[in-house]
């Protein structure tokens, strides 16, 4: 005989709401998007920089090797907004720092394959992370540009 399932949630209502919770377009994605789309840059939405590693980064431009996350405060542990969870505290405590060390080991995983990985807090201003972002994207543009480098999928300045 199989065990009842139990939830990780500290009750119905806890668990119909958190898998309510959307994934991706959430308001500060959104935000994000539209200024760096205002940028002038163009980028893949919500897709793994690498098919053999199962993260998914919410922007990501292929050319230029730069995978954009757009963190959550609560759900990655921000230094100046996260508050623990009084309810189900210990399994909070875990869950997020769980989210640190894959964040952690997503960063070093796509750095070692020569990707760029830019980290943004949910509560950045967004036009002020587009422009770190664009920044980024640019360097990595024009670095590829140079002589000796293969800039045939970098000749429309486009990432």
């Amino acid at each position: 005989m199989s065990r009842p399932y139990r939830s990780w949630a500290s009750s119905e209502d806890v668990r119909v709401r958190m898998r309510g919770t959307p994934r991706r377009d959430t308001r500060p994605e959104l935000a994000l998007r539209r200024a760096v789309h205002a940028r002038g840059l163009r980028y893949r939405v919500s897709v793994r920089p690498m098919s053999q590693l199962r993260r998914t980064a919410d922007l990501v431009f292929t050319r230029t090797k730069v995978a954009v996350f757009l963190d959550g405060c609560f759900w990655h542990g921000c230094p100046v907004h996260y508050r623990g969870s009084v309810t189900n505290s210990e399994y909070w405590a875990r869950k997020i720092s769980r989210n640190k060390e894959r964040d952690a080991d997503t960063n070093r995983r796509l750095t070692d394959a020569g990707w760029l990985v830019v980290r943004v807090w949910e509560h950045e201003d967004p036009v002020v992370a587009a422009q770190r972002v664009a920044e980024c994207v640019l360097q990595r543009n024009q670095t590829a540009m140079k002589p000796g480098a293969d800039s045939r999928s970098e000749s429309r300045g486009r990432s």
